[in-house]
């Protein structure tokens, strides 16, 4: 996994719209960039929702959030309309961004070992390089604590 004081490696995904993202593009603005396994499902969908309550706090911080996930940009499509998200989902499809920050790693269910992502957030200052990681995020109160520190770096 990547680690604090390392430059974010840019990358090109596709949003929920289609559209091909940089992260380089998001230079000048801090970035919250958080990894969910799968659209739909419970815990996801809790994080979602919480980042969409305070996104205007983020907003007021200078700071956007990106979602990323294994599911198709369709698939964000259906979960951005039906929980109304208003920030970018990212499509990592081929899992190559997943793997270069070293959140598609073992995860064990019930006795089963299976590869997975890594529920992870990765605070990324305007300059590309990573202040701060969060792994394996318990969400209830997960945007509460990404805002907390924003403020104390800013």
């Amino acid at each position: 996994m990547l680690v604090e004081g390392s430059m974010a490696p840019d990358f090109e995904l596709p949003d929920q719209t289609g559209k091909t993202n940089f992260l380089s593009s998001k230079r000048g603005k801090w970035v919250v960039l958080y990894f969910y396994p799968k659209d739909m499902t419970s815990g996801c969908t809790t994080e979602a929702c919480n980042f969409q309550e305070v996104l205007p706090d983020f907003s007021n911080l200078n700071a956007e959030i990106i979602g990323v996930s294994k599911d198709s940009p369709k698939s964000h499509t259906k979960f951005a309309e039906k929980y109304q998200l208003k920030f970018t989902l990212l499509s990592d499809e081929s899992g190559s961004v997943c793997q270069l920050f070293g959140v598609w790693q073992k995860k064990k269910l019930y006795g089963r070992e299976y590869m997975g992502i890594v529920r992870s957030t990765f605070i990324i200052d305007p300059d590309g390089k990573i202040v701060n990681v969060f792994q394996n995020v318990k969400v209830q109160n997960h945007h509460l604590e990404v805002i907390e520190l924003l403020k104390k770096l800013q």
